[in-house]
């Protein structure tokens, strides 16, 4: 009698296929070890929870994870900070370069039209919701060892501390998004761009809280930054209204004082709006930087 003999499967490669019965052989193998292999993984690489005992929310967080294999020794709250001001140091630099753009394509302040003050602003809207998820989960993680502390708590606490920011970030998305793509219909591209160009200041401000997380606020590149932080919120977020004023009137033959008489009420009114928080984080800084420099050098031990 002829036995038949089944052909040999062979891969390409140096691993060579199994036959059905040492597949199923395997396979029971597998099956039986996997409840131990959980168990196991689960021992030595906990997950890490955010918010709501989500394992995930921390990967919202754009180069958290990257900072934390580069970085071993931070914690999870610095990189979280970290990348989060990383985010936020990009986003203000896009908005800066596209303001710049704007600004120097517009010779007329109020028919000139660019693409990107109307583009831009839906790139403006999830990051805006981004920036205020990340501020809570920023926080979360700063006071997430508090084991007394209610995660309705946290939240509360939160916006007790963010709320002028809050109300800013609403600002922006229920009420300028609507009059940058509606409203003003198709004039004006030229003050989107300066408001755009507010963001210079960001990338400076975000240097100054990753310093300050990583203990190194008494350091030069600290007080450095923090110069370059004042020079450019005053230029970018304080002058930047006198400096639409005074472009208005160029283009009607105004003076700087004149405009103001020359152009709708509700157009101050918004201006003092925007202006008025931008004064008051000026303060701030400024509080913060009399007394950086007003304090005595730290003694060095012998």
């Amino acid at each position: 009698m002829i036995r038949f003999r089944p052909p040999k499967f062979r891969a390409f490669g140096p691993r060579t296929l199994k036959s059905p019965e040492s597949l199923g052989a395997s396979s029971t193998a597998s099956a039986r070890r996997r409840p131990l292999a959980r168990r196991w993984s689960g021992k030595q690489r906990p997950l890490i929870r955010g918010p709501a005992g989500s394992s995930s929310r921390c990967r919202l967080l754009a180069g958290s994870w990257g900072l934390r294999r580069a970085r071993p020794a931070w914690t999870h709250n610095d990189c979280v900070l970290i990348s989060t001001r990383l985010v936020s140091s990009v986003q203000a630099v896009l908005a800066t370069g596209s303001g710049i753009i704007i600004i120097r394509s517009c010779s007329h302040v109020i028919t000139d039209r660019h693409w990107l003050a109307r583009e831009y602003v839906w790139f403006l809207i999830p990051y805006m919701i981004y920036d205020s998820y990340a501020m809570y989960l920023c926080e979360w993680y700063r006071t997430r060892d508090q084991s007394s502390k209610h995660p309705l708590t946290i939240f509360r606490n939160f916006l007790s501390k963010n709320r002028l920011m809050i109300t800013h970030h609403a600002v922006i998305l229920f009420v300028l998004v609507p009059v940058a793509q509606r409203l003003r219909g198709e004039l004006g591209d030229f003050f989107v761009g300066c408001i755009f160009m507010a963001e210079l200041s960001t990338p400076f401000v975000s240097l100054g809280r990753v310093l300050i997380q990583l203990k190194q606020q008494h350091t030069l590149l600290y007080k450095v930054n923090g110069i370059l932080t004042l020079t450019t919120f005053f230029s970018c977020r304080i002058l930047l209204f006198p400096f639409m004023y005074w472009s208005y009137g160029q283009q009607q033959g105004l003076s700087l004082l004149q405009v103001p008489f020359h152009i709708p009420f509700y157009c101050n009114v918004a201006n003092a709006f925007l202006i008025a928080p931008q004064i008051y984080w000026f303060s701030l800084l400024c509080k913060k930087a009399v007394r950086l420099f007003d304090a005595p050098p730290a003694k060095k031990d012998g």
